[in-house]
């Protein structure tokens, strides 16, 4: 697909490939809830799993190349898991930040997932947290949506309240259950206003600069977005999750495009049939039956990254796996 930027650029998002499977451990994803793409093509995914499936609780490292490299973290209250894990930000020395949403904190590890820290408490009060998602990392702080208390926060990396901004409510600047976070390169905050069905910009000191979409499923509108982010020409990009689809946005929230799902197996997904000679055939007979477009297609999609490559990942959450895409453009004549 390609679209037309105000005649300056014909963007085309190419499908790549897919990283990843349905798998509790090793290599795959369970029910995963965010991502965060590091140097050298390596990626953090959240592996949130299932009540009734606590060993798929972690968090996977990974590289684009579906490069398994290893996993960290578990179920449980202790230093270093999780109950209810939601999304994840990388600090500048590669630290990796992750919320928990029922144990209203933030855990710290290192690069490799050595345990670092920890900090967060329940309630209503300033640097207090109510059901915490989305992170976001500028300047030596961190944002955090505090989901149920309809606001964001901002706090050094080490916990230390510093402010807030939003409140309970519909109209600029107030906030409905957000949850993913994004930052341009001008230090913006781009809120992913969950229950609203938009996306707000705010300026580091929350003051709310513009607001994105209405409820629908039309073009430009959003049903329940969970996840946003902004690559380096400044294009808007939203997880718009109930709707299972992508959409892309000019800086000033003109519709540049949506994508739905190409997926294509993965290599861990080879693997997988390659050793399991009855999932070939109930895979060949699924994929017939309406040839492939169940397969392809967005389940639920998180969460979206964009790379200083212009690689588009995609976290296909009900499926297990990130689609890859490529953005390209060329002067229009």
């Amino acid at each position: 697909m390609s679209t037309h930027f105000f005649g300056i650029k014909d963007w085309t998002f190419s499908y790549s490939h897919s990283v990843g499977r349905n798998e509790f451990a090793g290599t795959g994803f369970r029910n995963p809830t965010d991502l965060a793409l590091a140097a050298n093509d390596v990626v953090y995914v959240v592996n949130r799993s299932y009540e009734n499936r606590t060993d798929g609780i972690h968090i996977t490292i990974a590289t684009l190349n579906e490069e398994y490299i290893r996993e960290f973290g578990e179920n449980g209250e202790g230093d270093g898991e999780f109950i209810w894990p939601s999304s994840l930000a990388l600090d500048a020395q590669g630290n990796v930040y992750v919320s928990d949403e029922w144990l209203n904190r933030i855990s710290i590890f290192d690069k490799d997932g050595k345990f670092l820290g920890k900090w967060g408490k329940g309630g209503s009060g300033n640097g207090e947290l109510n059901r915490p998602s989305g992170l976001a990392i500028a300047n030596g702080s961190i944002f955090v949506s505090d989901t149920r208390n309809h606001r964001i926060q901002k706090f050094s990396l080490d916990g230390k309240y510093q402010s807030q901004f939003g409140s309970h409510g519909s109209g600029p600047g107030q906030l409905n259950m957000p949850w993913g976070l994004g930052l341009d390169s001008d230090g913006n905050i781009y809120v992913a206003d969950w229950r609203n069905d938009r996306i707000q910009k705010f300026a580091q000191d929350g003051q709310p600069l513009a607001s994105f979409g209405q409820s629908g499923s039309g073009v430009g509108q959003f049903k329940r977005p969970s996840g946003v982010c902004v690559d380096n020409d400044g294009d808007i990009y939203v997880a718009d999750r109930d709707n299972d689809r992508v959409q892309v946005l000019a800086p000033n929230g003109r519709f540049i495009s949506s994508f739905h799902g190409d997926h294509q197996l993965s290599k861990w997904g080879k693997e997988k049939l390659q050793s399991n000679p009855d999932m070939i055939r109930q895979r060949a007979l699924a994929v017939a039956y309406d040839q492939g477009k169940f397969e392809k297609s967005f389940s639920h999609p998180t969460a979206v990254r964009v790379d200083d490559q212009q690689r588009v990942c995609v976290l296909d959450s009900t499926r297990g796996r990130i689609q890859v895409y490529k953005k390209s453009g060329d002067p229009v004549l």
